[in-house]
């Protein structure tokens, strides 16, 4: 691609991110593109389109889901639409998305993705929160022939020899990345007694499985002092944190998201009980906001994303839009959680460009082409180099790890992201599926 910096290749990549450490030029080009993105009103082209169907719940308890991801995908789609669109098919076109509301039930979300595929007709689909959910829209991808972007679920199982399909490429980290990279952290910590406390469905015990195994390869003298699994959207945690409580741990792990992290968070803070909470989504500024400096404080998060200004490109993003948030957006992205480009959002963003980019110099959305050309591409992106492990679609790449404290430069309100633990890819590459024959060549 011949477009923004985070597409720019070879020669090219240097000599651009060489004028963009240099100062303004950069930065008034990426402002020029978005300066009227507006993500409560995103411009939907016409035509002859490129069509994403995007699949999330968009109505719901967790409809702030598909609101979180829908801004990511329409910033991309919007940058990349001022460049003139994606070269495909020998012409420039333009990228819409479309909604397809999962209501976070598996029903749903089969008919949410066939409508896409057989009604709007789109050419890839992108999704979706729920490991439950996003099975279901890879299920439904692979059954028509549609490249099927798994982009925010994060079970293992997903692309296991039972559920993988060639249709589905598996953008964000696994269960097994981030359970990998919490162990590594307490390795060289004095905490030894752990309580883990997850979501009651696929992700919530694959996720603890994987974290158990890890910590006895890590910190083979900690201990697992209990373990509890609440059912999804859980309104009173008191239960189970009054065992938490009388337990002795040290740490409680929790794989939990909104909104169940918010009021797991919120309701151990006000019941007095102050551990630290090992986590990968409690991150966000609703999330902290309810329990402020001293209740965020200590809490250890681990993420494929962390915001940082070490990069000129995340200088960049961080940047253009913060100052959009502060003057231009309106409900509901005007709010606190929008505040900057954080982890799962920038995450979101960063793997949409790998996906156009795919696109692009596959020349086609033909899904053919398209896993030809994305099965062991190697992209360099601004949250590091990510890998699409040809076998079984699964990203490689290095992860991260904080413990929160205040004050930051990003927050002063709560404890945040301070010194950033770099987890290297070769130390958290997934496991190669057991029973995949593709990965036994």
């Amino acid at each position: 691609m011949k477009r923004c910096f985070f597409l720019l290749r070879g020669v090219l990549t240097l000599l651009v991110l060489g004028m963009l450490v240099s100062g303004a030029w950069a930065s008034d080009a990426l402002m020029d593109r978005m300066a009227d993105f507006d993500p409560s009103n995103p411009v939907i082209p016409e035509g002859d389109t490129i069509k994403i169907g995007h699949l999330n719940p968009f109505s719901g308890p967790a409809a702030m889901n598909g609101e979180l991801y829908h801004i990511a995908l329409h910033w991309v789609a919007h940058d990349l639409n001022k460049q003139g669109g994606v070269m495909v098919d020998g012409k420039l076109k333009k990228i819409e998305i479309i909604k397809g509301d999962t209501m976070s039930k598996p029903i749903n979300a089969k008919k949410a993705a066939e409508r896409l595929i057989l009604g709007d007709k789109v050419d890839l689909l992108w999704g979706s929160t729920g490991s439950h959910i996003s099975l279901v829209c890879q299920q439904t991808a692979a059954k028509y022939k549609k490249i099927y972007v798994s982009a925010l679920s994060i079970s293992d199982s997903l692309m296991d020899a039972e559920n993988f399909n060639r249709y589905t490429f598996h953008t964000p980290w696994t269960t097994s990345q981030a359970a990998k990279s919490l162990a590594y952290f307490y390795a060289k910590r004095p905490e030894k007694k752990f309580y883990i406390l997850c979501q009651d469905y696929s992700f919530g015990h694959d996720l603890a499985e994987k974290f158990k195994g890890y910590l006895k390869e890590f910190r083979p003298d900690a201990e697992i002092v209990g373990e509890d699994y609440h059912p999804l959207f859980t309104k009173d945690f008191a239960p189970y944190l009054e065992k938490v409580k009388a337990s002795g741990a040290e740490v409680i792990f929790s794989g939990d998201w909104m909104p169940d992290s918010v009021n797991l968070l919120k309701q151990s803070r006000d019941s007095g009980l102050n551990l630290p909470f090992a986590n990968m989504y409690m991150d966000d500024p609703i999330t902290l906001g309810v329990v402020g400096v001293e209740g965020s404080a200590g809490l250890v998060n681990a993420n494929q994303y962390m915001i940082n200004d070490m990069d000129s490109r995340t200088r960049e993003l961080n940047k253009v839009w913060h100052e959009l948030h502060e003057t231009k957006w309106e409900e509901p992205y005007n709010s606190s959680l929008y505040v900057w480009p954080l982890g799962v959002v920038a995450s979101a963003i960063n793997t949409t460009y790998w996906m156009m980019d795919v696109v692009e110099r596959a020349g086609t959305t033909d899904p053919e082409k398209i896993i030809e050309t994305w099965e062991g591409d190697k992209y360099d992106s601004f949250a590091g180099v990510l890998e699409m492990r040809a076998c079984d679609h699964v990203t490689v790449r290095d992860t991260y790890v904080s413990e929160f404290s205040s004050p930051t430069k990003w927050f002063d309100n709560f404890s945040y992201i301070d010194k950033i633990v770099i987890v290297p890819s070769y130390v958290v590459e997934p496991p190669v599926p057991e029973g995949l024959d593709r990965c036994k060549k």
